[in-house]
């Protein structure tokens, strides 16, 4: 009976290790089983977590280059209005300067009268410095209907008003310089953007 008795210990150890192991063999199955969904969904994560980095880090990069882009467009805009404002400066200094000649002035204003005259009435509105040359040069048209009119806004130059005021030629400095920025800016444009 003892040895019935170890029989029966030895096969109850013997199932009590087999069921244990057993039991450790599911539950290490389950554990392996559990990290490797663990370790699919870390996988995924990281996968979709780099993904959206690239893609933020691509849209980030495209912004900085539209920017950069922006900006150089602002900087060639503010240079080309600067070197304009500057060139319409200095080329207004000099058309002043090449008007302030009361002889030249005077010149202008004969041949311009000269051109429109034809029985309408003519006005010539000028800086009052330059009203009595161009009276004394202009006696014969003044019969024909030309009038010179001191005008403190010409400042250099001179403005011939046609048909009673509702034609105007400007020949002021302002006038002038207008029209040959006009002219110039194009080049100016070319110059920048090569």
């Amino acid at each position: 009976m003892n040895e019935d008795l170890q029989l029966l210990l030895e096969k109850i150890q013997r199932d009590g290790v087999d069921k244990a192991k057993a039991e450790a063999d599911v539950l290490l199955k389950n554990a392996k089983k559990e990290s490797a969904s663990i370790i699919a969904e870390a996988k995924a994560a990281a996968e979709k977590f780099k993904s959206d980095a690239q893609h933020e880090a691509d849209a980030s990069a495209a912004r900085a280059e539209e920017t950069i882009r922006q900006s150089a467009r602002d900087v060639l805009l503010d240079v080309e209005k600067s070197l304009t404002a500057l060139l319409e400066k200095l080329l207004l200094e000099d058309v002043n300067q090449a008007l302030s000649s009361e002889e030249l002035v005077v010149s202008l204003i004969q041949e311009a009268v000269t051109a429109y005259i034809n029985g309408g009435s003519i006005e010539v509105d000028v800086a009052e410095k330059m009203v009595a040359a161009l009276q004394a040069k202009l006696i014969g048209e003044a019969a024909q209907g030309v009038t010179v009119v001191t005008d403190a806004t010409t400042g250099s130059g001179f403005r011939l008003k046609l048909a009673d005021g509702r034609i105007e030629h400007d020949f002021t400095g302002a006038a002038v310089t207008a029209a040959i920025a006009r002219q110039l800016r194009p080049s100016l444009l070319t110059l920048l953007q090569s």
